[in-house]
């Protein structure tokens, strides 16, 4: 599914203003160049009439309910045209329930589309290579594809597209940080060519 408000408003050159709700892969932690800023240029570059703006309201070690508590100031009050929200991996590891999880992700989606005309962009996480890891995690991505899926919106599978570069191309390890699940440079460029299969 792709972006189609947001791709007519980039297109026809309206401003648009786009916030980035999440955690530390969206805040961009320990990078000089997160995926927001290749996003940026990556929109750019497919719009070039476009006026936009991207706000970065990721805060490292976040969940789906600090989102949840903070989307009134950090995004309804912007009043913004498109919004990314991505969580996941912190709500795993801390051991919530993926229901509880699915929840809050739901409750934030509710409350910006009660409150502004957005339209609402899920993420998953990047891709771990440890099993367990893996399996920690697939249930998380998951409900936040069945989430999208029951809400019509557009769904970005950082995890699978990371997947596929990993099977074609990239070396796993040259796409994360030693503690083998925060993006390099390299990593955060591939998580933003993702999000730009929506656009």
């Amino acid at each position: 599914m792709k972006a189609e408000r947001t791709i007519e408003r980039l297109f026809r050159g309206e401003h648009t203003l786009i916030v980035a709700l999440g955690d530390s892969l969206t805040q961009g932690w320990m990078v000089r160049k997160g995926y927001l800023a290749f996003l940026e240029e990556m929109l750019g570059s497919l719009f070039p009439s476009a006026s936009f703006k991207i706000l970065n309201r990721g805060i490292p070690g976040d969940t789906a309910e600090g989102g949840l508590m903070r989307v009134r100031e950090d995004v309804i009050d912007e009043d913004p045209n498109c919004v990314l929200v991505q969580f996941a991996l912190n709500d795993a590891f801390i051991g919530y329930p993926v229901e509880r999880f699915r929840h809050n992700l739901q409750s934030i989606v509710d409350r910006i589309g009660e409150n502004t005309d957005a339209e609402i962009i899920l993420l998953t996480s990047v891709h771990l290579v440890e099993s367990r890891d893996s399996a920690t995690a697939a249930p998380f991505y998951d409900a936040i594809e069945k989430l999208g899926a029951a809400n019509g919106l557009p769904v970005v599978r950082v995890h699978e597209y990371w997947r596929k570069k990993i099977s074609e191309v990239a070396e796993f390890r040259g796409l994360v940080q030693p503690d083998m699940v925060h993006p390099t440079v390299e990593g955060y460029r591939l998580m933003a060519e993702a999000v730009m299969e929506v656009f």
